[in-house]
């Protein structure tokens, strides 16, 4: 069991998840590996994916109200590249 100081605790939420075991022996290896813990990397797969989804759900936002486009190559020529 572990366990956490009132310090370490206060902000932080704990969270379980169900891996099947070709996820639970990829992350052991890479923690293991690099001497970082899988908590670590579960952090930072959750942020990635997090910042993916809100610029996702943004852009469909963006489109649903229609809004003036740009191209590619407008936003080149508007930013002298």
């Amino acid at each position: 069991m572990q366990y956490m100081s009132h310090t370490e605790a206060q902000g932080a939420s704990m969270l379980s998840v169900r891996l099947n075991a070709e996820q639970e022996a990829m992350l052991e290896r890479l923690a293991r590996e690099t001497g970082r813990s899988k908590s670590f990397y579960v952090k930072r797969a959750l942020d990635e994916f997090l910042a993916d989804r809100a610029d996702y759900l943004l852009a469909i936002a963006a489109l649903e109200r229609d809004e003036r486009r740009h191209s590619a190559g407008e936003v080149r020529r508007e930013l002298g590249l």
